[in-house]
């Protein structure tokens, strides 16, 4: 998918300046990371929709750069975390540590209270550790000692896996990677953009610096401006329908996907499949989603929470191929 323009904006005046920012954006993180404008899409989809987003990749493909270069071009505090098999709950969040000079505790804040954190590797480190990033994800809040203390806004984990290497990993539960928004496969740049990075990178005295683009304050007002996007009935009706088809496909004439579904979407994702696809209208200059809108995004949003049986493994079906089916199966009714 191309993200190299966008057309002429819609809206208010206010809305266009943003949707130039936007498009500024990826100018500006296109200085030092070649291609994976389709990664950087994404994050900010998170980014100004709320939601976590969690990447899959083998090493080496800019995951940790790009998301480090957003955020400088962003404005936004930015902690890295690497999970590792020894992490403790109190390294990610914080504890409480002794002042002998004053003869009380004293609270020591955790990297995990920044806008943007990048987890690297998180199915690297045992389940307390996870647990305790994916509580700070969901109540945007941590407790130290007996004290609660609010994450700083905004705030969203960009969290990493190696889907290769699976000795010594700790494996998400289903029900935790429903907390991400998005679920996004990193793949393999182009050539050109290879030969790009090549030239780039075997140049010793390179170096870009980025500008930031956007405040918090931005931010803020580019989430209302996605907020007041809109969704006709007729495409509410149609998330609705995508969903159950994952749920009882044979309700949709899907009886061959039937067979290798175990569990469909939960919830979670018609809501953030609305969210998505009014981020997609917008960076797109549009103050309506259009049904090519939700289709754009609904592999990204669902690939993760659909599970799928034994059976589908042996037959190398992927819940990529199943929502591709859906997609195709399932139309918009008109009202």
């Amino acid at each position: 998918m191309e993200h190299s323009s966008i057309p002429p904006t819609a809206g208010t005046p206010a809305n266009g300046l943003y949707q130039e920012k936007i498009q500024q954006i990826f100018q500006e993180v296109g200085k030092v990371v070649v291609g994976q404008q389709y990664m950087v899409n994404r994050l900010l989809i998170g980014l100004f929709t709320n939601g976590h987003v969690l990447l899959e990749g083998v090493p080496g493909l800019a995951k940790t750069l790009t998301i480090n270069t957003l955020a400088k071009v962003l404005h936004l505090d930015f902690q890295r975390i690497q999970f590792t098999p020894d992490l403790l709950p109190a390294d990610l969040v914080g504890t409480m540590i002794y002042n002998q000079k004053v003869g009380n505790f004293e609270v020591k804040k955790g990297p995990v209270f920044a806008n943007l954190i990048l987890a690297d590797e998180v199915n690297r480190s045992p389940a307390k550790v996870q647990s305790a990033l994916l509580e700070a994800m969901q109540e945007k809040q941590v407790t130290i000692g007996e004290t609660t203390f609010p994450l700083d806004r905004p705030f969203l984990v960009l969290a990493t896996q190696n889907p290769v290497e699976q000795e010594g990993t700790y494996p998400l539960p289903e029900a935790q990677v429903d907390r991400f928004m998005m679920k996004i496969y990193v793949s393999y740049p182009s050539k050109t953009d290879e030969l790009e990075v090549m030239r780039r990178m075997s140049n010793m005295s390179f170096s870009a610096n980025v500008q930031p683009l956007l405040t918090k304050e931005d931010v803020f007002a580019i989430r209302d401006a996605i907020n007041r996007v809109t969704l006709s009935e007729s495409l509410e009706h149609y998330i609705i329908d995508l969903i159950f088809a994952t749920r009882n496909p044979r309700d949709y004439g899907l009886n061959e996907e039937a067979t290798y579904l175990q569990f469909g979407a939960s919830p979670r994702g018609s809501i953030n499949l609305n969210l998505a696809a009014k981020a997609i209208a917008f960076f797109q200059g549009r103050d309506y989603v259009l049904p090519e809108d939700i289709k754009e995004v609904a592999p990204d949003v669902l690939n993760h929470r659909i599970l799928l049986n034994y059976e589908a493994e042996a037959d190398g079906i992927s819940s990529r191929q199943i929502i591709e089916r859906v997609l195709n199966k399932v139309s918009v009714h008109k009202k």
